[in-house]
């Protein structure tokens, strides 16, 4: 598997040519060629180049950006199926609609957006026709503070962001307390992840998998091998036999196996390499789930320094 899929999205290369058909046929249904003339606007500059976009948006779709947008309390009223599967997004994107990813232009017509925010950009040229499509590449911020400030820019909420940006301390503030005294102070964190077919790879800070709340939130320090070789980037792929290089004192790990076999993570602890890391011996090894530590929008964030902060203080 590529280190793209890991770190990225799934996303799904396609078009069809019926599609961009009825985006662009002589019949403008666009919410782009209804927009009221007196609808105030601003220039916002992307990677496409300078995209003209509603001042105060208020319904937008989003292949992969849905937890950025709710964060600063804009309306997400369709995004791609990554969403879905988050656990802490669930309850408010109750009313919004799965849209696809790449996001289907057939599809997102129907809800009418005034903006359309996207990692990829696949149906590009289809969507800007419907609305004002703004390009975020995948990872443009090194942390989550930058990307409340992104999104509410881009939204006009920077208060809503600045909000945020206060929950995230508040709640880092109160996991540091309750941490007091449970780990030592020089102790070494480390955030790992092992694929279905055996592969294996070590995350910085801004691969999601709880990089953001523990090193970011929660100031916790990686070894000196992860700071040095991986920080700067998103991960690493490593062979088991040096995964000991890599230990730190406390150790945490997904394991990204969609079909549910269990087959990898019953290997690794079958291994010597595994039953020899200090943190094993210390009980200090976490298995963590995928579904809940992937993410890293800030409403999934906030959640994981709890649950990293419970399962430290345990």
């Amino acid at each position: 598997m590529h280190l793209h899929t890991l770190i990225g999205r799934f996303a799904i290369f396609t078009a069809g040519a019926a599609i961009l058909a009825s985006c662009s046929s002589g019949e403008n249904n666009s919410s782009a060629g209804n927009t009221d003339s007196k609808e105030e606007t601003r220039a916002y500059e992307t990677e496409k180049g300078e995209v003209s976009i509603p001042s105060d948006p208020e319904t937008i779709v989003t292949d992969y950006y849905a937890g950025e947008l709710l964060a600063v309390e804009a309306d997400v009223s369709g995004s791609g199926p990554d969403a879905f599967s988050n656990p802490f997004l669930e309850e408010q994107l109750s009313g919004a609609e799965d849209v696809g990813a790449p996001l289907d232009p057939e599809q997102v017509l129907e809800l009418d957006p005034d903006l359309i925010v996207v990692m990829y950009d696949d149906n590009y040229e289809q969507l800007s026709q419907i609305a004002p499509t703004v390009h975020l590449p995948y990872n443009p911020d090194t942390n989550v503070q930058e990307t409340l400030d992104t999104f509410g820019e881009l939204t006009n909420n920077q208060a809503e962001a600045e909000e945020f940006k206060d929950t995230i301390e508040t709640t880092a503030e109160k996991a540091k307390k309750r941490l007091e005294g449970t780990i030592g102070n020089d102790d070494t964190f480390g955030l790992y992840e092992l694929t279905q077919n055996g592969d294996l790879y070590v995350f910085g800070a801004n691969g999601g998998r709880g990089g953001q709340a523990i090193y970011n939130a929660l100031g916790l320090n990686a070894p000196e091998k992860i700071q040095e070789e991986v920080m700067g980037g998103n991960a690493q792929e490593i062979s088991m036999e040096v995964l000991e290089e890599y230990s730190a004192d406390h150790m945490f790990m997904t394991t990204f196996d969609p079909e549910d076999t269990g087959e990898s993570k019953e290997n690794i602890q079958e291994s010597d390499v595994w039953a020899n890391l200090d943190a094993v011996q210390n009980e200090q090894f976490y298995f963590l789930d995928f579904d809940t530590y992937y993410p890293y929008d800030p409403i999934s964030i906030n959640e994981q320094i709890d649950l990293i902060a419970d399962k430290l203080a345990e």
